[in-house]
């Protein structure tokens, strides 16, 4: 048996099978790490970034260290986005399947309150959520700590970036003194130090190797001489390279609006990612990037953290990094899963300083190249699917394979014309081909799912 199997260690049975039948036999090097210590109950400081298989790492700590015959908080998991929590609440959810009643709750700002109070009178074990929601339920005594095992920070740098210092001290004072903290973050800035000093008892330090492949992303660096000149880059880049799908990152919001703004008045498929958006127009952006309806997606790291995209074809750097490890974390977005990626940096004379960190964390000097030359100016490409919003999802006992089939069996829509089909409590959400959409929608107002009608209409 391999030292990094599963099997080696003393998980539940009901853990160790549902593992297995998720295909997950060997564990991530974070995980190998990493869980040995969680399970033997110390506390932990875990340095890897998204995708490297830390929530399981610490929600497999979570589910062992539950008892689920008592009907009590008794783990709590703070992340830095309602998106990250969600993905958080969702993996650990998959990972308990063969362990019966144990109840995940999902609190964060942006969702309704009044929901969450009624699921908080009903009780949970796990909670997962976002600092300002949770110590404002805990302010109003909703919440009940007094039984917490478990206390996990997720993300925790970006946390600290978005200013949840206040409200992570006024967290920890409503927990018991005696518990498991897991602390994990991408990055190890001075704050986190200093964080881990306050609230966890002889944390083990596990640091894993970037599990970035940079040498399968093809990198290219331009001298840009200023903001402007930056815009018609990334146009010319854009027209040049035509990728299905794309982020650009930006150090600011002000230049995320401005970069989405100038590629939508050239007609490109284009959404902006930051803290102004509603977050009903936040999911939906997110939703339509992940299921290609969206070409491009232009973000800051934090509106961008917790965001795992699969075959992202090129990754745009509109400003460098003040951080060489966020730089390799942006890039390695691109050229997932053994595919070839692409990334693209510009930079001013003032940012030569960060571009000389960049080069000290990658295997090969930085060559500057010239902008691709752009002959003549083709019409903006568009995203090739669109989204379809069904009003009934989960509450209405709609799955994903009734709504291929409404959209197959009466039409001439193949199931190839047919991308993600996202089914959430009250919605459902289809990718069909731009060819094809007319038709996909009069299929779904006119037909019946489950043997009845539902308003439909096509999101812009």
């Amino acid at each position: 048996m391999s030292q990094t199997s599963f099997a080696t260690l003393p998980l539940k049975p009901e853990l160790i099978a549902t593992l297995d039948a998720l295909g997950y036999t060997q564990m991530t090097p974070i995980q190998a790490l990493s869980l040995p210590i969680i399970l033997a109950g110390q506390d932990v400081i875990g340095q890897g970034k998204t995708g490297s298989g830390k929530t399981a790492a610490f929600g497999l700590g979570v589910l062992s260290n539950l008892d689920v015959a008592r009907f009590r908080v008794q783990a709590l998991i703070l992340c830095p986005t309602r998106e990250l929590a969600d993905q958080v609440a969702s993996d650990i959810r998959t990972l308990a399947r063969g362990i019966h009643n144990i109840k995940v709750l999902t609190l964060c700002g942006g969702s309704p309150m009044g929901p969450q109070i009624g699921s908080l009178e009903h009780g949970a074990h796990i909670l997962v959520g976002t600092p300002g929601r949770v110590l404002d339920h805990l302010e109003k005594s909703r919440i009940d700590l007094t039984e917490l095992n478990t206390f996990v920070l997720d993300e925790a740098d970006r946390m600290l970036e978005m200013g949840f210092q206040e409200a992570l001290d006024a967290i920890v004072s409503h927990a018991p003194a005696i518990r498991q903290t897991l602390l994990f973050s991408a990055t190890f800035p001075p704050k986190i130090q200093a964080i881990a000093d306050h609230i966890m008892q002889k944390p083990q330090l596990i640091q894993v190797e970037s599990s970035d492949d940079v040498s399968q992303i093809e990198q290219h660096f331009f001298h840009i001489e200023d903001e402007l000149a930056r815009l018609e880059a990334i146009e010319q880049l854009m027209y040049v390279h035509q990728p299905e799908s794309a982020v650009i990152f930006c150090n600011t919001k002000r230049a995320v609006k401005e970069v989405a703004q100038a590629l939508k008045e050239h007609r490109f498929s284009v959404v902006a990612l930051h803290g102004d958006l509603e977050q009903r127009d936040r999911d939906q952006a997110l939703l339509q990037f992940a299921n290609k309806s969206i070409s491009i997606l232009v973000a800051t790291d934090v509106a961008a953290r917790g965001l795992d995209i699969d075959q992202l074809d090129a990754v745009f750097n509109f400003e460098l990094s003040p951080d060489p490890q966020v730089h390799v974390h942006r890039i390695g977005r691109t050229g997932r899963a053994g595919n070839q990626g692409q990334a693209f940096s510009f930079f001013s004379d003032s940012e030569r300083y960060r571009l000389a960190q960049i080069e000290d964390e990658l295997p090969t000097p930085i060559e500057i190249e010239e902008l691709p030359a752009l002959n003549s100016r083709p019409q903006a490409y568009q995203a090739q699917m669109v989204t379809l919003q069904i009003d009934g999802g989960k509450k209405q006992k709609i799955r994903p394979g009734d709504i291929l089939g409404a959209l197959t069996s009466h039409s001439d829509i193949s199931a190839q014309e047919v991308g993600k089909i996202n089914v959430l409590a009250m919605r459902a959400y289809v990718a069909v081909n731009q060819r094809v959409a007319k038709q996909a929608l009069n299929t779904l107002e006119s037909g019946k799912i489950k043997g009845r009608q539902f308003r439909a209409r096509l999101l812009k």
